[in-house]
């Protein structure tokens, strides 16, 4: 199981939720689990119903079988002052250098210095290990950018080496690397069951194989219920209308006498099941598209209740279920 998670998907496919469901499953069983914000955006935090995540890995939940979640949003100007740090021993330079906004022009002007900084520290978080020497933590689950930014963003680092062929900055990098293009590392796509977020699926997949970064699983989220199958969609074409307002009336919904209660439902019903047939069938089409990835395929379901910290749950214990941890 690969130490490093990364989950990335199309804009309003629930990448967020999907990764911190993951993170509660990887905790499971006594486990310890660090899942990961680059975006700035606290979606963990409204989540998990809890304030702000401050620029320090706090504990967020605790999992089935008394596992811990952390949770960490990384800045990226804070992180650049921890580098700083690290690597050139600066101290209170680097947060002189902060002051005269050295630190905002870097995270945000320089090229890829900010992808750098953000991936590096999760990585740093991955190898760390306490005074035993065994990891701080078991797993580190990234919500990262969405797919069409996925690729680039894991493999800035890769870049960064090639233009620093000495010192630290090289060093490091090569460093973030071995990890992300290793078998510590997963990166799944989070999609739904519709023509666009499959079709960007698949390119951040192709993306993601040329660049050499390993692929994890596909995981489709809000799956809604099968109510019908093909061949019960079949027997609802054969059927005759009239057989249908007598079951209709049999069932106490109304007189079977033309023009009753039961034959006015005929239309509407109808309607639906026709509604419902080409959802079917467009949800088929991309099953087959996916299928067609050759990765492994979960599916998660939609809530019909919403999302909620008991939601979360209850969509580890499905990713459990299907072997995702």
């Amino acid at each position: 199981m690969s130490r490093l998670q990364v989950v990335s998907g199309k804009g309003g496919t629930g990448k967020t939720t999907v990764a911190a469901a993951l993170a509660l499953a990887l905790a499971t069983e006594g486990k310890r689990a660090l899942l990961v914000e680059v975006e700035g955006r606290q979606g963990i935090a409204q989540l998990f119903e809890t304030e702000a995540l401050p620029y320090e890995e706090r504990k967020i939940a605790v999992a089935p079988g008394g596992g811990e979640v952390y949770a960490l949003a990384i800045d990226a100007e804070r992180a650049l002052l921890d580098y700083l740090q690290m690597f050139y021993k600066l101290g209170s330079a680097g947060r002189a250098l902060k002051k005269l906004g050295a630190i905002d022009f870097a995270t945000t002007i320089a090229p890829g210095v900010r992808d750098v900084l953000l991936t590096g520290k999760a990585c740093e978080a991955v190898r760390r290990k306490d005074k035993s020497g065994r990891f701080v933590y078991d797993h580190v689950v990234m919500d990262a950018p969405p797919t069409g930014r996925i690729t680039r963003f894991l493999n800035v680092n890769d870049e960064v080496a090639g233009l620093a062929k000495v010192g630290p900055i090289h060093n490091q990098a090569q460093a973030v690397m071995r990890v992300l293009k290793s078998r510590e590392t997963a990166v799944h796509l989070v999609t739904l069951l519709e023509e666009m977020p499959v079709q960007e699926t698949a390119d951040g997949i192709a993306e993601l194989r040329s660049a050499r970064l390993p692929v994890g699983r596909v995981i489709v989220n809000m799956v809604r219920p099968s109510v019908l199958d093909a061949t019960d969609l079949e027997l609802v074409r054969s059927t005759p209308r009239t057989a249908l307002a007598r079951s209709l009336s049999g069932a106490g919904l109304g007189g079977a006498r033309r023009g009753g209660h039961a034959e006015r439902l005929v239309d509407p019903l109808l309607g639906q099941a026709e509604e419902y047939a080409e959802r079917y069938a467009l949800e088929q089409e991309q099953r087959a598209v996916l299928g067609d990835l050759d990765l492994p395929l979960l599916e998660l379901p939609l809530l019909s209740e919403g999302m909620d910290v008991a939601g979360l749950y209850e969509l580890a214990t499905e990713l459990r279920k299907q072997g995702i941890a």
